[in-house]
């Protein structure tokens, strides 16, 4: 928010200078990102008056101005804006002056041969603008020529730009920042009062609110305000406006934002003329309610917006008529021609606010102060202290004023907390007390002074240091329990002042089991040539069994993935679109499902591979070379031998992404893993990627279940054999249906102890070859550690082999 340090001045006492008013904001936890010195923008441009002007005379645009700023003699000043004329008063630069704005020193000058002895300003030039159509024209009375014309403009400031933390929504208001000033610095409070205004509306239409929605809006004030006359505001409101970024539009919407901005309660005020055509009668019905499914109207920014039903709407005969808490509609807007008003004042809830402004990606000044929370206690303040200001500066007269309410506005809003001395102290530690002296520790009469500086009462609770403190009605929503006193006591004590105090006994940090062998596992697909990438787990919403969010950011993202290969295969081909090459990467991350009405998620470990895995292919005339399915199934197995896993491999054809005959599920120790193979040839033409690409995702519980393991959490060194290893070759037509890993592991069984490896060296299908069935050669290596095997150890291991090959898998030896 940015706060005018003129205006912050008549609300409380300001001795100190901005620079150290802006530091101790901000050590008190309001960060001033800027201060915004305007007083060097117009230094030396004083007050002057045309008292003649004529025809440059070697320029048709250009004209001569004899211009009075106070001095014996008039300044003759070359000016070519349109609107100049005699008899009006003028910003002049003289001679000497620095617009900092601009960037331009005024120097003597000549214009088409005439002498030039200063500049009359626009208000771009002074920076209060971004373009101008001409010079500014002053309306004053009784004017001091040649005097500082800053006070004139509101140049005699200096803005800070505040950022509040999100509970300190009374930081949203001047009102907010000067209680927070003064308790900081001690200075005196000057808080508006509001005059007393009178209703009187005999004769006057019938004005109804009714609250459909009670929980959305606790509270709605109506007030008709009649025989208004719309013009401009006063120099001072628009000046105070502009200042804090707020464009001026008329007196009576400048009132709204003035109060909003004053006392952070938002108001709207409605054309009365405009709501009574809704009904054709005299009759006003305001009500509150959120939108039916197909609703629309548009609203002050000229945008039609589709209502949805979290939506909370402002109605006239059940029409909509604004956003509540968000925005006006166009139709009841206050114009030019408008003579009579209804003012509304009112709470909303937080969180209904905030889904309505989610709901149209729309955020206004007032759904901010909605979203934080309004100061409910203070709401028939700033309604009664903008109806004063729209009477004093817009004339009519108040008629009637409704109230509607749920019951919330019978609370008290005052809360009672039990604070602890000692408790303050063991949380806030020592003070740095210095050669001042005293208690190490802050005292009652300190804690005292700070709360209620704050604006709490502070009485003794009857206990031994202990104090019972009333909450005052601005800090309601703020101070709650007993650790948010003593964070006020710190943060207006300092939190400089405090001893740092570490802890007296350390002990070194470590990885958690399960953190730890997710690590092994990034650092083994890292090591076999993969990246690490990262999606969002939102995406849109398609299936049956998504998890839906309720109040999504973006409607492109309203739903949570159910897997995480979706991502993965765009981010390949986004790869490729940028020329970046294929994306070999891995995903670990977290996917969600619904079962019925049971919400379910998991962690997965998901990849991609795919390309030509050569980097020069000069041997390949310079054309990709698929990668085969071997060769990504080779990566995948280099990331299980690191893990010290032993992965099955079974033929899948489930998954309608993948290829059917190319597809594997991987089980780990009769469980399912996952499932690894190629994608589909259709899928692959509609993404338009490479021939042939890989995919793969593994359950990371199972996997982290069987890394947790004794034998698989802690390597063990196994002596390497310095006895010769003895191989024998063993070949057989084998029905093409059994898997070779199938038939490799029976094999193991078989022979024991003294088999070392089994490895698939040939595999041949073609002529010869019985209908069916394929040539397939194994080579087995075997080895003990303690001797060298002869034919007596080798050979009956072997047709141990031989036996379970015919009797399991019907295959007929070749050798």
């Amino acid at each position: 928010m940015r706060i005018s340090l003129n205006w912050l001045r008549e609300l409380v006492d300001v001795a100190i200078a901005p620079e150290e008013l802006a530091e101790t904001l901000t050590m008190a936890g309001f960060e001033v990102e800027e201060i915004e010195d305007r007083r060097p923008w117009a230094d030396g441009v004083l007050l002057g008056k045309i008292v003649a002007i004529e025809q440059h005379p070697n320029a048709d645009k250009l004209r001569v101005c004899q211009v009075d700023v106070g001095k014996p003699e008039p300044l003759n000043i070359v000016c070519g804006a349109p609107n100049a004329r005699a008899d009006i008063y003028v910003p002049v630069a003289v001679v000497g002056t620095f617009l900092s704005q601009i960037d331009l020193k005024i120097k003597p000058a000549k214009l088409r041969g005439v002498p030039s002895e200063g500049m009359i300003c626009s208000l771009a030039e002074l920076g209060l603008s971004k373009e101008s159509a001409g010079i500014h024209i002053f309306e004053l009375e009784n004017p001091e020529l040649g005097s500082d014309v800053r006070p004139l403009l509101g140049l005699d400031d200096v803005i800070l730009d505040l950022t509040a933390t999100a509970n300190r929504a009374d930081a949203l208001s001047m009102v907010g920042v000067a209680r927070e000033v003064a308790a900081l610095t001690g200075g005196s409070l000057r808080i508006p009062e509001p005059a007393d205004v009178a209703i009187q509306g005999e004769n006057s239409p019938n004005l109804t609110v009714e609250i459909f929605e009670s929980e959305g809006c606790p509270i709605y004030t109506g007030t008709t305000i009649e025989g208004v006359k719309i013009a401009p505001s006063p120099a001072w409101l628009q000046q105070r406006l502009q200042a804090a970024g707020v464009r001026p539009i008329n007196n009576v919407v400048d009132v709204t934002n003035y109060i909003l901005l004053e006392w952070g309660q938002p108001l709207h005020a409605f054309d009365r003329d405009r709501l009574q055509s809704f009904t054709a009668t005299q009759d006003i019905n305001i009500g509150v309610r959120f939108a039916k499914t197909g609703e629309s109207f548009k609203t002050l920014d000229g945008q039609n917006r589709n209502l949805q039903p979290q939506n909370l709407l402002i109605t006239a005969s059940d029409k909509p008529v604004a956003l509540a808490g968000v925005m006006g509609g166009e139709s009841t807007e206050v114009h030019e021609g408008t003579q009579n008003l209804v003012l509304e004042a009112a709470i909303f809830d937080q969180a209904t606010i905030r889904r309505s402004a989610r709901a149209q990606g729309l955020r206004s000044e007032s759904s901010i102060r909605y979203e934080r929370g309004v100061n409910q206690a203070a709401l028939t303040t700033a309604c009664n202290r903008a109806v004063a200001l729209i009477l004093e500066l817009a004339g009519g007269a108040a008629t009637v004023q409704k109230t509607a309410s749920s019951g919330a506005d019978d609370l008290s809003f005052s809360r009672s907390l039990e604070l602890r001395l000692d408790r303050v102290n063991l949380v806030l530690g020592k003070l740095k007390r210095g050669e001042t002296g005293g208690s190490e520790y802050l005292e009652p009469e300190e804690v005292k002074h700070i709360l209620t500086a704050l604006g709490c009462e502070v009485v003794p609770a009857g206990k031994e240091r202990v104090f019972a403190i009333a909450v005052p009605p601005y800090r309601y929503r703020d101070l709650e329990r007993e650790i948010d006193l003593i964070e006020e006591i710190a943060r207006l004590h300092g939190y400089d002042n405090f001893c740092e105090t570490l802890p007296s006994k350390t002990e070194p940090g470590y990885l958690s089991p399960e953190y730890a062998a997710i690590r092994n596992v990034r650092s083994a697909f890292r090591a076999a040539g993969l990246t690490e990438l990262m999606h969002y787990s939102l995406v849109k919403t398609e299936g049956d069994n998504q998890v839906v969010l309720a109040n999504p950011l973006f409607v492109e993202y309203s739903a949570l993935r159910t897997e995480m290969l979706s991502g993965l295969i765009d981010a390949f081909g986004y790869n490729l679109e940028q020329g970046n090459g294929a994306l070999n990467g891995f995903e670990v991350g977290r996917i969600f499902w619904k079962e019925g009405d049971a919400m379910k998620e998991a962690d997965a470990v998901a990849g991609i591979i795919g390309g030509d895995p050569t980097v020069w292919k000069w041997q390949q005339s310079g054309r990709d070379r698929p990668l085969t399915w071997f060769e990504a199934k080779g990566i995948l197995e280099s990331v299980f031998q690191q893990l010290g896993l032993a992965v099955e491999y079974q033929s899948d054809s489930s998954n309608s992404r993948l290829h059917p005959g190319r597809t594997a599920a991987l089980w780990l120790n009769g469980k399912h893993l996952g499932i690894f193979g190629q994608l589909h040839p259709q899928l692959q033409q509609e993404k338009d990627l490479p021939e042939q690409v890989y995919v793969f995702q593994l359950d990371l519980a199972v996997l982290l279940a069987e890394l947790g393991l004794t034998q698989n959490s802690t390597r063990k060194f196994a002596a390497y054999s310095s006895f010769p290893a003895s191989d024998r070759d063993i070949a057989f037509f084998a029905p093409i249906k059994v898997a070779v890993a199938e038939m490799a592991g029976a094999m193991k069984k078989a022979a024991g102890s003294l088999l070392d490896s089994v490895e698939l060296f040939d595999e041949y299908r073609g002529d010869n070859v019985p209908a069916g069935q394929r040539s397939l050669a194994f080579r087995l290596i075997y080895r003990s550690g303690d001797r060298t095997l002869s034919e007596t150890d080798v050979e009956p291991a072997q047709q141990k082999v031989r036996d379970v090959l015919v009797e399991k898998f019907g295959v007929s030896l070749r050798s």
